[in-house]
């Protein structure tokens, strides 16, 4: 590293002096637009007022501001006459300056900086986009970042006016869209899941006063809106429900519940597999107790199964009330004394696992109706195939949950508070979009995701040729 010698603090503190001084310019220049609408005598602005007008005219002045701060601190690369070319290395000479406006949450600034070509690789490029991280788009990523998580909550439209309202910063809905389709698509569940790292600092935090929390893997479907894209004529064909497979992983502590990884794709079942295999790679197994919950589909105690063969199997209690609930209805009558006796009566037993004397009486029992017929069998057929997870009491004494609701509560929110709209029907890809970006927010791995993706379109930019610029 070269040494630095007396000479650079005093360039640097008369670019201090120069950078001060023009921003004074631009502040007079913004006090020259503000404090005659402020003191005017025509009427008194209320605080309301003066705060929407502070709003309104901020960003000018902080786009200005920004501008010289780049300028000056960058003097040498916006003077620089040779660069390498950061594909083969060889020097070459400036072949002309481009402009370029740079819009941020401070506002506009633009700059003119040097732009070189290499003939030998066909590429076009500044060095000083390659300092300040700059994005091809007019919009840089500071924005980006917040519009793409802005649009996960919202619909694209509100999103652009919703951004507006709060930074006083006008986005179209285009943009937002554009800019979601990119980053979503460009998502993996690598970066999405916290990493092995992040796990273990979680179970240290859930772990405090115990000596081993309770990890627990919870996995269900959530059946979204979707159509295919548009053929040639610009048709769509008929929209259809498909099933987002979604797992959720939390940690039970003394007092507290720690989220640990949400994951919903529409997908197939040996896809799913994979993700949760992956998520189960992070998990220092040694460290918790497992317990795996479900309600009775073979496809997911299947994945669940091979992932934490050391887990505890869980039969969702609620659903398995709502099969005997059913019964009953069918039975004995809906509402009937009769239909809620027998039920909670059911219910207890199975509650204390006598699954086998369960069974047993609803194989003596009488079907009223071929509909009670029907739903009987289905329920022994139900039992049996659970029979090993039904343990609710020694759960409960053991700590362990016997509901669903993390897994139910996961897909609310991921699934269907954005998707489940009234009107919406998603492109299978975009919705898949969609749910990896809020599993990200949810996961608290957002940032980690956009940075790749700000990276993936840094690379990008090392290697845009001159025409297409």
């Amino acid at each position: 590293m070269p040494m630095r010698t007396a000479v650079a603090p005093l360039w640097e503190e008369e670019r201090e002096e120069r950078s001060r001084s023009m921003i004074h310019e631009k502040l007079d220049e913004w006090l020259d637009e503000v404090l005659p609408e402020v003191f005017s005598r025509d009427r008194d602005l209320t605080l309301m007022e003066m705060s929407d007008l502070l709003t309104r005219t901020r960003q000018k002045f902080l786009g200005d501001w920004l501008g010289v701060l780049i300028q000056e601190k960058y003097a040498e690369l916006l003077g620089q006459e040779y660069a390498p070319c950061p594909a083969c290395g060889r020097m070459w000479k400036k072949r002309l300056e481009i402009g370029k406006e740079l819009v941020s949450m401070q506002g506009s600034s633009k700059i003119r900086r040097p732009w070189f070509y290499c003939s030998d690789c066909s590429l076009g490029y500044s060095p000083l986009d390659e300092v300040l991280q700059v994005s091809r788009k007019k919009h840089q990523f500071d924005i980006q970042k917040k519009s793409v998580k802005l649009a996960a909550e919202v619909t694209f439209n509100r999103g652009g006016e919703l951004f507006e309202d709060l930074t006083g910063q006008p986005l179209s809905d285009h943009f937002i869209h554009e800019t979601f389709e990119v980053v979503g698509s460009d998502t993996r569940i690598e970066e999405v899941l916290p990493s092995r790292e992040e796990v273990v600092k979680r179970i240290e935090a859930a772990a405090i006063g115990v000596w081993r929390p309770i990890l627990v893997v919870a996995s269900d479907g959530a059946h979204l809106p979707t159509r295919p894209k548009a053929g040639r004529k610009g048709r769509r064909g008929p929209g259809q429900w498909q099933e987002a497979k979604g797992f959720r992983i939390y940690l039970l502590g003394p007092d507290q519940i720690i989220h640990v990884a949400s994951w919903h794709q529409i997908q197939k079942e040996d896809e799913f597999g994979k993700d949760l295999a992956l998520a189960a790679s992070r998990i220092p197994t040694e460290r918790v107790r497992i317990a795996l919950l479900g309600d009775g589909a073979d496809w997911l105690w299947k994945h669940m199964r091979a992932c934490f063969p050391q887990g505890r199997e869980i039969l969702d209690y609620y659903h398995c009330a709502e099969h005997i609930y059913k019964v009953a209805k069918v039975q004995y009558g809906e509402g009937t004394i009769e239909a809620l006796e027998w039920a909670e009566s059911t219910i207890t037993r199975l509650f204390f696992a006598e699954v086998k004397g369960v069974i047993a009486g609803l194989g003596r029992m009488k079907p009223r109706t071929k509909e009670a017929q029907e739903e009987i069998r289905k329920l022994i057929g139900y039992l049996q195939n659970n029979r090993e997870k039904i343990h609710y009491r020694s759960d409960r004494k053991g700590g362990y949950p016997i509901g669903s609701g993390g897994i139910e509560s996961a897909n609310k929110f991921i699934s269907h508070t954005r998707l489940k709209r009234s009107g919406a029907w998603w492109i299978k890809e975009n919705g898949n979009a969609m749910l990896r970006i809020r599993c990200a927010i949810y996961n608290g791995t957002y940032d980690r995701v956009f940075d790749y993706y700000k990276c993936a379109q840094l690379n990008q930019n090392r290697v845009r040729s001159l025409k297409n610029r």
